[in-house]
């Protein structure tokens, strides 16, 4: 084995030592609001089961999905999915090989964070 001096190599960088990036921070949200997606899809899976099951079933579903906890989840989810969509729009810009100069990208980030807050208070007043 090779003979590895351990003790004057330095240590690596930490999280503490980097800013945080707008390409990072937007690439960690769509994995979040992916996941959070499939959670909201199971409540209201849960919500059509319950409405095929028994009165007593969807009264309780129902109760939990219109409450206002319910209703921010559901709100949330819908950020969540407009939040993934443009980002999905993003990534197959950059498959293109368009937009991956930093400008661009931080612009296209922007367009993700921001169009995805107007998307969804505008289907919030249409619905």
């Amino acid at each position: 084995m090779a003979d590895v001096n351990r003790g004057n190599r330095p240590l690596s960088p930490h999280l503490s030592i980097y800013r945080p990036q707008l390409t990072s921070i937007t690439s960690i949200l769509t994995r979040i609001t992916g996941n959070a997606m499939l959670l909201a899809a199971l409540l209201i899976v849960w919500w059509f089961l319950a409405a095929s099951t028994s009165p007593e079933a969807f009264a309780t579903a129902d109760g939990f999905i219109t409450s206002w906890f319910g209703d921010l989840v559901m709100f949330l989810s819908l950020w969540g999915l407009w939040y993934h969509t443009l980002a999905g729009v993003r990534h197959l810009i950059w498959d293109n090989a368009v937009g991956l100069d930093l400008d661009s990208a931080y612009k296209l980030g922007y367009a993700v964070i921001g169009g995805s807050v107007v998307l969804t208070i505008l289907t919030v007043i249409v619905i």
